[in-house]
């Protein structure tokens, strides 16, 4: 018992239709160009398929009904093209217009070459296109997963099982029966009408999945990032830098912890305003960068407080931040209150391999203190780490009650 074939075909078309209006609806709602390209895309192939449809006894022999079927198959291949144009959009690249309109040339050219007789030859040349635009589609995704594929697979499955289910009947038929007329318009047409409906579901799910996931990552990525800096914030930085210190110590090596303080910068502020503060912070931000290597990782872990880990020894440290030290001391910056002073005080702490980043902060802070005792705009290492987090915070905590309030004060 078959199905009918035109009921599978409509119920294709308004699910394509509702499934596309929604992807439009969100795409526009939440201003993400590729739902836009896919919701039109399933809106013109869903149009498509249902004109070619209801039209159907109008595509006979004569001249308007073939010209009329062109056009229709000719808008269902652009959809195709615009499904695969659709995936190159949200991995921020750009449309490919001329692929986008090849397939419906293909096929029109098709049409025009090779005559009613050879109508087999056509429906393979038009499954071929679409399975081609599907294949175009998972490697897209292939290419651009920025997750493992544990994730990401189902996004390359649906578009090449949707190939093999166009291609392999017609190449079966052709190889296995080729002369039998009834192959090619029974059972795979049946398995294909079905398959559209699960294909056309199956693809706003994938879509879906995408755009959940990227969206997961901007927040990801805004809950760890300094929005001023573009830095590491607090969070972010003690995150990458765990799996750094493992790294490190899986292999035996040592790390560095450096910490800056821009020096009377609460001055920068009341003097130059928040503006102008704002601008030192960034150009510093830029400066830790430039002056350390790609390996190195840093971060904005308080108001004018930096941090960077060094997967390197204590004196390769001292070297890294006496140049980090030097850069902003050059870069002085005049504003039309007068020149700002551009220096740094910054702690350094290195430790063997595995010491915990909270026990090589805890030592750089402690190092950075003496700094900027000492007179800021100068480098200091410490000269060992704590025997424990609890006993150096309950020495910290003694050392600032023995210590006037403005001698404090005078300290930031």
């Amino acid at each position: 018992m078959f199905l009918d074939i035109s009921t599978l075909y409509l119920v294709a078309t308004m699910m394509a239709a509702m499934l596309g209006a929604m992807l439009m609806f969100f795409g526009r709602q939440e201003n993400i160009p590729a739902l836009k390209w896919w919701g039109t895309a399933y809106l013109l192939g869903a149009a498509s398929v249902a004109l070619w449809t209801l039209a159907g006894g109008m595509l006979g022999g004569n001249a308007f009904g073939g010209m009329l079927s062109l056009a229709l198959t000719s808008v269902g291949f652009l959809a195709c093209g615009m499904v695969w144009n659709a995936s190159r959009v949200f991995h921020g690249r750009s449309p490919n217009l001329p692929g986008l309109v090849l397939g419906a040339i293909a096929w029109i050219a098709a049409v025009m070459v090779l005559g009613p007789q050879a109508s087999a030859l056509r429906m393979t040349i038009g499954a071929g296109i679409v399975a081609v635009y599907a294949a175009l589609t998972a490697s897209e995704l292939w290419t651009e997963r920025r997750r493992t594929l544990q994730k990401r697979w189902p996004a390359v499955v649906v578009p090449v099982l949707h190939g093999a289910v166009l291609m392999l009947p017609i190449l079966l038929g052709s190889f296995l029966r080729p002369q039998d007329a009834e192959f090619g318009s029974s059972i795979w047409v049946t398995i294909f009408s079905i398959e559209l409906v699960l294909y056309a579901v199956g693809t706003v799910f994938v879509i879906f999945m995408l755009v959940s996931e990227r969206t997961v990552t901007a927040h990801k990525t805004a809950a760890s990032t300094d929005p001023l800096t573009g830095m590491f914030n607090r969070r972010g930085f003690s995150e990458v830098t765990a799996r750094v210190i493992e790294r490190e110590a899986n292999a035996g090596r040592p790390v560095t912890v450096l910490i800056f303080d821009i020096d009377h910068f609460k001055s920068i502020n009341d003097r130059f305003g928040h503006p102008a503060g704002d601008e030192i912070l960034k150009l510093f931000s830029t400066i830790v960068i430039n002056a350390l290597r790609i390996s190195d990782l840093s971060g904005r872990i308080g108001g004018e407080e930096f941090a960077a880990l060094l997967p390197c020894s204590l004196e390769e440290g001292v070297l890294a931040a006496e140049r980090v030290r030097e850069a902003f001391e050059a870069s002085g910056i005049v504003v039309d209150d007068g020149p700002v002073d551009t220096t740094v005080s910054i702690g350094v702490a290195g430790g063997p391999a595995g010491t915990e980043l909270e026990v090589l902060l805890a030592a750089a802070d402690t190092a950075l203190y003496q700094a900027k005792r000492g007179g800021r705009n100068r480098v200091e290492a410490a000269e060992e780490l704590p025997l424990s987090l609890e006993q150096w915070r309950r020495k910290t905590a003694g050392l600032a009650s023995n210590v006037p309030r403005p001698a404090i004060a005078s300290l930031a």
